[in-house]
């Protein structure tokens, strides 16, 4: 299958493989914690006694303190502060969720102590908190990214599994850096070669009733050779049972973590639950959203909130018709055959950035389209306008698709509209995208756009199929703002 297929000879060369010695996550940057804490501290804490102070309040310092505790105390009930929370991304919708705690231990603290600042001037107090946050953990998760990257506070992993089941495991890895598992060793289990290029720290035999001390001390052996900080399982016939439940044994007496991959690649752990079922450790996949009331709260903010959008953005749609139409030929409006959901075919309304005639050009520019999948992408390309250009870059051009909001055709977020020629070589995976009905924006934009290759963008569109939910909507709307900004892959 096209887009989960990665090529074993790239894992060799992958930037995942450490040069030096990785660190482990208990090497995280220790300015991590205290520079949580005092965000904090200060964003709670200072807001509210400045407010406090200027409301008359009998108390502003007594108030201020106790916000700012407040704030820390659900930051610590919550786990935000634990070692292998500081520095990861959680995205703006968890730090929400903890605010609104705080804002109601506020509320039950005002009561108690008879506090009576106007609501709306303690709530404002509130909101730096929130911000400051937010930025506390933009900054630390791009420090930890970059030290990533060069295979810094990283968990060293050592693989256990078939060759095969092993080799896929690695292969997810290394081909990611959006994960904190750098891949030190592999013990295979029977025989087979491996081609990823990570050391080979023991083997262990084929058959399944091996001698439980012989496998538990290769296992050892390798961790201790390795420096591995976690042991991670890919279970087959020859490694289950039994026989697994043993090595674990003697993993967890050394003190060492275990974790076992089930064969699941791209699916939430938000549709994930573990149950146990006559002794037997089970994992229950629960199937994708589609019907309830996250599809009825989808379908309310993608008409709501594109019909506002149409609005408020009616001056400024406007300015872009006049600019496109005095910068060259042809009309303002650019409509396009795409395909919808359930592969049903709509018009897709977008601002004119190319010449007249560009569709007619387009067979003369095939030799240089530098997408390696079904799409056209040209980084430089001679049809686009200088009006173009500035829309493409700030995502202007697509504003037009709030039409198709409205009207049903599209979502505020989803996978990317194909094209009909597109479509028509999607294979049989590859049309599972058409299960949703497709965004203005989605995991594609924020995650590169047209940087991206055709593997990379079918495999997020799918990821977001099979895993989205109202709030993960939200949350990449809000990140889309970021990614407009940014501008990369733009063009």
């Amino acid at each position: 299958m096209r887009h989960v297929h990665i090529p074993v000879q790239r894992v060799a060369g992958a930037a995942r493989t450490p040069a030096v010695p990785a660190r482990g996550l208990r090497d995280k940057a220790r300015w991590y914690l205290p520079a949580a804490v005092a965000a904090d501290l200060i964003g709670a804490g200072v807001p509210v006694g400045l407010v406090f102070e200027a409301a008359q309040q009998a108390r502003p310092l007594f108030c201020a303190l106790g916000a700012a505790l407040a704030w820390t105390g659900v930051q610590l009930m919550r786990r935000r502060y634990a070692g292998r929370a500081l520095g990861e991304s959680r995205g703006v919708l968890p730090v929400v969720h903890d605010w609104l705690i705080l804002i109601g231990v506020l509320a039950v603290a005002r009561v108690i102590t008879g506090e009576n600042t106007p609501r709306l001037s303690a709530l404002g107090a509130l909101v730096p908190a929130l911000l400051v946050t937010v930025a506390c953990h933009k900054l630390t998760y791009r420090h930890l990214s970059a030290a990533r990257r060069e295979a810094q506070a990283v968990s060293r992993v050592l693989v256990v599994g078939e060759p095969d089941s092993a080799e896929s495991v690695i292969g997810h890895l290394a081909a990611r850096t959006d994960h904190p598992y750098v891949v030190v060793g592999v013990v295979p289990v029977g025989p087979g070669g491996l081609d990823s290029g990570v050391p080979v720290a023991a083997r262990l035999g084929s058959a399944t009733a091996q001698s439980p001390n012989g496998d538990s001390a290769a296992v050892l052996g390798a961790v201790a050779a390795h420096r591995a900080d976690l042991v991670l399982v890919a279970p087959g016939a020859r490694l289950a049972g039994e026989r697994l439940r043993r090595i674990s044994w003697a993993l967890h007496d050394a003190g060492l973590e275990l974790a076992v991959f089930p064969g699941l690649v791209e699916v939430s752990v938000k549709r994930l639950e573990t149950l146990s079922a006559g002794g037997l450790a089970i994992l229950r996949v629960a199937p994708p959203v589609s019907r309830g009331m996250q599809p009825l709260l989808k379908s309310v903010l993608d008409r709501a909130g594109a019909a506002l959008g149409l609005v408020l953005l009616s001056p400024a749609f406007l300015a872009m018709v006049l600019a496109i139409r005095c910068g060259s030929r042809g009309p303002a409006f650019y409509r396009q055959r795409r395909i919808g959901r359930d592969g049903v075919p709509f018009v897709m309304w977008k601002f004119r950035t190319m010449v007249a005639d560009a569709d007619a050009l387009k067979a003369e520019l095939s030799g240089a389209n530098e997408n390696d999948g079904l799409m056209f992408k040209m980084r430089r390309d001679p049809r686009v306008t200088r009006v173009g250009r500035l829309l493409r870059r700030t995502s202007m051009d697509e504003l037009p698709q709030l039409i198709n909001v409205v009207a049903g055709n599209m979502s505020l977020v989803g996978p990317r509209p194909p094209l009909p020629e597109e479509v028509a070589e999607y294979d049989e995976v590859e049309l599972r995208r058409l299960a949703v009905r497709p965004g203005m924006t989605g995991l594609w934009q924020i995650s590169g756009r047209s940087d991206l290759s055709w593997d990379e963008t079918i495999q997020l569109d799918l990821q977001y199929v099979d895993n989205w939910s109202f709030t993960s909507d939200v949350d990449v709307m809000g990140r889309t703002l970021r990614a407009v900004v940014d501008g990369r892959g733009a063009y």
